[in-house]
């Protein structure tokens, strides 16, 4: 690719407009509204563009210079991003866990320590799903069973042969397995190598930490442990098959071996130096030795299980593999327990920073997202397991057929997970029509008041606009739906401890229920079909959601959420795009006030976060010609309520005064995902806050009218989470900005 401009035109003493998209993946020409633009600075992935010299309608309102950073293709490709979205959304939920923390000092560092030893046993589900499907179900049941392999001659060549052989073989697809997830996390993080900083933090604030250390080191640590930790559950499951059937010294030695390995990986996540960012080679060495030496051992463990000349007897299933499974489970439990008991002990009854009333998810998302997080990769797992089973199986019923049920712990993954999203919807269903009404009430009282004198023709717009309002105010009722769910979850990854005793979900329900063990095996199946929707629910949806702009703004809030916190818990998580998109709006922002250039912000949706990260590690003489416009903005609605240690009052009332509270924030009550920032300032509302923040907050009008204006057929369009760059609101603040940056500015006024 060609070399771009770095610095473009510039005019010393003007102010330029710089405009940073939200997650609609707008291209350039769309988040300016010229048709005509042109590349200044940056890449193909994050570049900024202005409009071309020469045209017509190249300024902005007031003649300033229009200047935006499209940064959308920086989580990846449309391909990778939907792959991602299946394949890591349980790791990247994970990761986002750790962000969610309020506890600070020696709290924090336990919290931390128990989300990564969680998103650990996370990597160890994901080998040992590969381990079930390719060493237990094909080469230990279906190579030993003649109706199994019938037909199948890809894997028939290796029937009749040696258990031994067959088993070393096959762990070579988990081998591939780990090995594909380390090269995904080790490409996924090149594009953003050339962005680091290591310049001091300007903000006492958290949020300021974003994009401003360098993570490469601890992604790399993270990364090193996690690989040595999947080769170690590898290396066990295979050498517990092997120890059931026989043992020796070299036995003894490789096991001790592999329990060496996974017990300083677990000691490793949680001494706090893991998190230093200054260059330590030799501690460097030593996770990548330790990496080194995992790998050495999974060739040494192979190699034994194949040459070993002792006889294996036959059993149902692999030795051992259910029991890990289950006793992986049960430690997950144990670990979400502890997690949240720490959480809600630190959290105790105190109200948060604003003196609100607590939300359920303050201070809670820690363990709530975790589970969600371990939950989903359990029924991913079970259902991999499980549908592998099917397939082998053929339905038979006869002697020699597989009779593969998968371990126990797996049925009950599946079936508690099936009864958590039956209790989910369930949930769901009774909070929209209990909250129905006061939702409904609220919307009306607002449209009344914004539209007193709508003639009576416009009835069913009015409906139209409350309809819209109603289900904006639905995103409140999120959080005890996620709450709720992650407690089913919990309780469902508790029940797998029935799965050490050989208990099967049927005789429980019978015994205790009354239900019939046929019914219980029918919610099984229907709950395996249920994750199998789901996942394929999410690739439509992946692929859908960039193709169609309206759905695309409620997939890719939650995608870009995520995916903006670092890699501080799981490293196969997919890479933070702030550790670009930061430095480079910052290096940008200070480059062009050095010019002697005034620089009015305005960032839509997740834009304005990234603007607010920015902003927070700008110096004072930068910051001094800055202004900040945002619209459409989660600051307030989700990131302080998901991530109160980073997002909260004292960090927004920070961000107003870096910019001599020459900010303004445009908001709709239509909107389900943006809102206000300080105060609502609704009709009717009671003005309880004062001085410089209570004028941040504009609330719009929307739509701009219910009845169509004398130039057209139809009436306004109900905008949403729409950008207003168009809007007559939206150029109003602009030159009030530009006003306060340069009083003296002619047409500001």
């Amino acid at each position: 690719m060609a070399h771009v401009s770095p610095t473009g035109p510039t005019t010393s003493g003007g102010i330029v407009e710089l405009r940073v998209h939200g997650v609609s993946g707008a291209g350039a020409n769309q988040v300016l509204n010229r048709p005509n633009v042109h590349q200044v600075a940056g890449d193909r992935s994050g570049g900024f563009y202005r409009p071309r010299p020469g045209y017509p309608d190249s300024t902005g309102t007031g003649g300033v210079t229009l200047e935006a950073y499209r940064w959308s293709d920086l989580p990846s490709g449309t391909a990778v991003r939907t792959l991602s979205l299946v394949f890591l959304l349980p790791f990247m939920l994970c990761n986002v866990a750790l962000w969610m923390h309020p506890a600070t000092g020696a709290w924090k560092n336990v919290i931390l320590a128990v989300c990564r030893v969680l998103a650990l046993t996370l990597t160890m589900l994901y080998v040992l799903s590969i381990v079930g499907m390719a060493v237990d179900l094909i080469a230990w049941r279906c190579m030993d069973t003649p109706s199994c392999l019938a037909g199948r001659s890809w894997l028939s060549w290796l029937g009749g042969r040696p258990t031994g052989l067959r088993l070393g073989v096959l762990a070579l697809v988990p081998v591939a397995a780990i090995g594909l997830v380390w090269w995904l996390s080790t490409r996924l993080s090149h594009s953003f190598d050339a962005f680091r900083t290591r310049d001091p933090a300007t903000s006492k604030h958290e949020l300021s930490a974003v994009g401003q250390w360098d993570g490469a080191p601890l992604v790399g640590r993270l990364r090193s442990v996690h690989v040595a930790a999947a080769f170690a559950t590898l290396d066990g499951s295979l050498l517990a098959a092997r120890s059931s059937q026989h043992r020796s010294g070299t036995m003894v030695v490789l096991l001790a071996a592999t329990g060496a390995v996974l017990l300083t990986c677990l000691v490793l996540l949680c001494v706090p130096w893991i998190d230093r960012t200054d260059p330590t080679p030799g501690m460097d060495a030593f996770f990548r030795g330790l990496r080194t030496i995992a790998c050495g051992l999974t060739i040494l463990v192979i190699v034994h299980i194949v040459i070993s000349p002792a006889p294996w007897s036959q059993s149902r299933s692999l030795p051992g593999y259910g029991a890990i499974v289950a006793w992986l489970f049960v430690s997950q439990t144990v670990l979400v327990l502890i997690l949240a008991a720490v959480v809600i002990w630190r959290r105790g009854g105190r109200r948060p920073a604003d003196g609100g009333r607590p939300a359920p998810l303050r201070a809670l998302g820690s363990p709530v997202f975790v589970t969600i997080a371990a939950g989903l990769a359990v029924a991913f797992s079970a259902e991999l397991v499980y549908r592998t089973a099917d397939v082998l199986d053929r339905e038979q019923t006869t002697a020699d057929s597989l009779l593969t049920s998968p371990p126990l712990a797996y049925k009950w993954a599946i079936f508690s997970f099936f009864l958590a999203v039956l209790g989910a919807l369930l949930t769901a269903g009774a909070v929209t029509v209990l909250s129905r009404r006061s939702r409904w009430r609220a919307a009306r009282a607002i449209v009344v008041a914004d539209f007193p004198h709508a003639p009576p023709e416009a009835a069913n717009r009015l409906r139209q606009v409350e309809q819209a309002v109603a289900r904006a105010r639905f995103t409140e009722r999120l959080e005890p739906l996620t709450v709720v769910y992650a407690g089913l979850a919990a309780l469902g990854l508790a029940t797998s401890v029935l799965g050490l005793f050989q208990i099967f979900p049927g005789d429980v329900l019978q015994e205790y229920v009354g239900l019939p063990d046929s019914f219980v095996n029918f919610f099984i199946g229907t709950g395996s079909y249920v994750i199998a929707a789901i996942v394929l629910g999410l690739v439509i949806g992946g692929v859908f959601a960039y193709r169609t702009a309206g759905f695309r703004r409620y997939v890719g809030i939650l995608w870009d959420l995520g995916t903006f916190w670092p890699r501080a818990a799981h490293p196969f998580a997919p890479p933070c795009y702030a550790e670009r998109a930061v430095p480079e709006l910052a290096k940008r922002i200070s480059y062009l006030v050095e010019q002697g250039q005034g620089v009015l912000l305005t960032g839509h949706s997740h834009g304005s976060v990234l603007l607010a990260a920015t902003v927070l590690q700008l110096p004072t003489r930068i910051t001094d010609r800055v202004a900040l416009l945002t619209y459409g903005s989660p600051l307030r609605r989700l990131y302080s309520r998901l991530f109160p240690g980073y997002v909260n009052v004292s960090t927004l009332q920070e961000i107003g005064d870096r910019v001599g509270w020459r900010w303004v924030n445009l908001w709709r009550d239509t909107d389900p995902i943006g809102g206000w920032i300080f105060a609502p300032h609704r009709a009717g509302d009671a003005e309880t806050m004062t001085g410089p923040a209570a004028a941040v907050d504009r609330r719009l009008t929307d739509p701009l009218d219910v009845v169509p204006p004398p130039s057209d057929s139809v009436p306004p369009p109900i905008l949403a989470h729409w950008p207003c760059e168009a809007q007559e609101a939206f150029a109003e603040a602009v030159r009030d900005l530009t006003a306060r940056l340069d009083p003296e500015r002619p047409g500001t006024r």
